[in-house]
């Protein structure tokens, strides 16, 4: 059975072109965070890939949220704003920052990583 990753970003092409770099994953997608909170408890992803800025719901009420119900979620967050927001999502419980753009492999590499890591 393949990990499950929840990707969240309100980019519909950038989220495709993330969804097919995870191609080794079941990968669920989620355009903003109110739907990311939903998704993650209907489908208990192994990993969630949190986008930062997005409407609706933003990256760090959401990871607040997830983590509020389940405090061993496993959230990174991926954003191109990382020296702007990236503190903010480190404080909210974000275990880590991956800056866009990244290439396939550093993406795998760091999900790999924290899908490994024992929280």
């Amino acid at each position: 059975m393949k990990p499950r990753v929840l990707l969240v970003d309100d980019d519909d092409l950038l989220r495709g072109i993330l969804a097919s770099m995870l191609s080794d994953y079941e990968v669920i997608e989620a355009e903003n965070g109110k739907a990311a909170v939903e998704k993650y408890f209907q489908h208990k992803p192994d990993i969630v890939l949190m986008d930062v800025m997005m409407p609706v719901m933003d990256g760090v009420k959401a990871t607040k949220e997830i983590l509020k119900k389940d405090p061993k979620a496993k959230i990174l967050a991926i954003t191109a704003f990382a020296p702007i927001r990236g503190d903010e999502m480190l404080e909210a419980g974000a275990l880590d920052i991956i800056p866009k753009p990244i290439t396939r492999k550093k993406l795998n590499e760091i999900v790999e990583k924290y899908l490994n890591m024992k929280i």
